[in-house]
């Protein structure tokens, strides 16, 4: 409603992703609620190759990265999740070349990864297709990383700035 915007602003414009989540992160902030109605309808298409779904996740990593400067904290700590993931991972990867407890650290986080990631595409495709399992193994993957690694970049990126240019991401 219109009111809602006039109370919580409008959507920020610097953001070239995200803006949606941070319009939300304020409104719930001010004391409003999110509401979905079931009535709505609509569709996506999505990307053509993983590369570009990379390349889209990454971005809003990024920019979450900038949401979470703008208010200090996140929308969610789910947002933190991807991030958090690929730098444990990266972190055990380089241990794993020097301490042997790092290796199997390692191990078992891929391990896990991996076994979720095929449960994951299971659950998915058995109420979508078992023609989408092989893809849903290299997609689900492809948000993960992408998204903590865009999210690490934008943390990097931004530090010590208060505004971005539409350039980065």
């Amino acid at each position: 409603r219109r009111e809602v915007f006039d109370r919580v602003g409008p959507f920020d414009a610097e953001l070239v992703r995200n803006q949606d989540d941070e319009h939300n992160l304020r409104l719930v902030r001010m004391g409003g609620r999110i509401w979905q109605s079931p009535h709505v309808r609509s569709w996506y298409a999505p990307r053509s190759s993983l590369r570009a779904l990379f390349s889209q996740y990454m971005q809003y990593g990024f920019w979450k990265a900038r949401v979470l400067q703008k208010h200090r904290i996140p929308a969610s700590w789910r947002h933190l999740v991807p991030g958090i993931f690929v730098l444990v991972a990266s972190a055990l990867a380089c241990g794993a070349l020097l301490w042997p407890g790092a290796r199997t650290a390692c191990i078992a986080l891929w391990s896990t990864y991996a076994l979720a990631v095929m449960l994951a595409a299971t659950s998915a495709a058995t109420h979508h297709g078992w023609d989408l399992w092989p893809r849903l193994t290299l997609v689900f993957p492809t948000y993960h990383f992408s998204y903590g690694l865009g999210f690490l970049h934008g943390v990097c990126a931004l530090r010590g700035r208060r505004k971005v240019s539409c350039n980065h991401g």
